[in-house]
């Protein structure tokens, strides 16, 4: 279940009233039930997959990156696996966790753990939303975010991509005002 949290403190659950305080920045939150397969559940939880697994899970969701190339121009994707254990885990975690924006718009697909996206108001003023297993958010470009994974260090989650460079962070050196 998402949960925004606001710079005083102010946390909203429900997905109309997350909706509304996101609304100035076009961020979209949608809830993206996965299909009942129990091969795919048993993939979700291991820590690691090989080439052949991440891709049996993307073949499942293949109707979601269809509706991605057609409504958002997305021409790929990839399923980010993320664990303690990960080689990739400290360094993604500190850059983006730095306040940064892309060229693109972001959309990501969370299919097991969480992870928490920050955004910049045009004020000035910082919110941090939640998302867990089966949340969806499209951030649109230019968008002034930070990211980090919750406590449990643990994602299994679809980035669709518009073009190579459109991800590649803009890092703007805003001083976070709301902590993890």
């Amino acid at each position: 279940m998402a949960v925004l949290q606001l710079e005083d403190g102010t946390i909203y659950s429900d997905i109309r009233a997350i909706d509304s305080q996101l609304a100035a920045l076009n961020i979209e939150v949608d809830r993206l039930p996965q299909k009942e397969n129990p091969a795919v559940q048993e993939l979700l939880v291991q820590d690691v997959l090989n080439l052949t697994q991440k891709q049996q899970i993307l073949e499942t969701l293949k109707s979601n990156f269809e509706k991605f190339k057609r409504v958002n121009g997305c021409q790929w994707c990839d399923l980010k696996v993320l664990h303690p254990g990960s080689p990739q885990i400290y360094p993604l975690m500190t850059q983006s966790y730095r306040t940064h924006t892309h060229k693109d718009a972001e959309i990501l697909h969370i299919l097991a753990g969480e992870c928490v996206f920050g955004f910049v108001y045009s004020n000035g003023s910082q919110v941090q939303l939640m998302l867990q297993a089966e949340e969806c958010i499209k951030v649109p470009a230019n968008t002034e975010h930070w990211f980090y994974l919750t406590h449990c260090l643990y994602l299994k989650a679809v980035q669709y991509y518009t073009t190579a460079q459109g991800w590649v962070p803009q890092y703007t050196n805003r001083q976070l005002k709301i902590k993890n």
